[in-house]
């Protein structure tokens, strides 16, 4: 499958058109960024590194009955995804406090809540992804609540097979950023990534943070914590 036009450049992936008008393909950038662009960098082999653990982590969430985007991984830099329409939604799942949320409640990090909690973001960066509710999403239109239901049961799903899995990788699974996007018949589908970008991985015997955390905070060896997460799901 071939590029065509150049769809759209965000701040970690390129998009392409290609002669399938229900396909795209998704190149990973090294590009980093946090707090809404503010902080920009690089994070040498960082693309490579998100592509096939985002690709990895699909596949799993497809043979526990998730739908996603993914059609097939074209190189280390590129996937082949089915074209959706994003419902203009970020969904995070969160397990143990941290990040916004701890800062934003006064909760120490690291407190395991006493249950999984959704929070909804409008997606839009010159607003900064405001935070919504169920009947802003409703009232603007953003996801019917039939779709919404749905948005909630697979996020919901795809915490529960994820934690399972990186349990017994060692890995607590703190938080993380989803995104959905509808097929041309309506069906919800996973899209976007799942990654050290948009995960917070921690070590679940030393707490050592191995996702884009070191890159935000200054901590020091980011190319290594993304390296340590492709090996610990590839064997890499």
């Amino acid at each position: 499958m071939e590029k065509t036009n150049l769809l759209y450049v965000g701040k970690a992936k390129k998009v392409y058109e290609t002669a399938d008008k229900g396909l795209l393909i998704v190149d990973y950038k090294d590009d980093a960024t946090a707090f809404n662009g503010l902080k920009k960098g690089t994070i040498l082999g960082k693309g490579a590194i998100n592509n096939r653990v985002t690709n990895h982590l699909m596949k799993l969430l497809q043979r526990h009955g998730v739908p996603t985007h993914l059609v097939e991984q074209l190189s280390e830099r590129e996937t082949l995804v089915k074209r959706v329409q994003i419902v203009p939604l970020e969904v995070i799942v969160r397990n143990i406090a941290a990040g916004s949320l701890a800062k934003r409640l006064g909760i120490p990090e690291g407190v395991k809540m006493s249950r999984t909690v959704l929070e909804f973001c409008y997606k839009d960066d010159a607003l900064g992804d405001p935070m919504v509710n169920d009947d802003h999403i409703l009232a603007m239109r953003f996801a019917t609540e039939e779709e919404l239901k749905t948005i909630r049961a697979y996020s919901h799903k795809i915490n529960d097979v994820l934690s399972a899995y990186l349990q017994d990788l060692n890995i607590e699974l703190i938080d993380f950023k989803l995104e959905f996007g509808k097929l041309p018949d309506g069906t919800i589908v996973l899209a976007d990534e799942i990654s050290p970008d948009t995960c917070r991985f921690w070590d679940s015997t030393s707490g050592e943070k191995l996702d884009k955390d070191r890159f935000r905070r200054d901590l020091g060896n980011v190319e290594g914590a993304y390296r340590e997460i492709l090996k610990r799901l590839l064997g890499e």
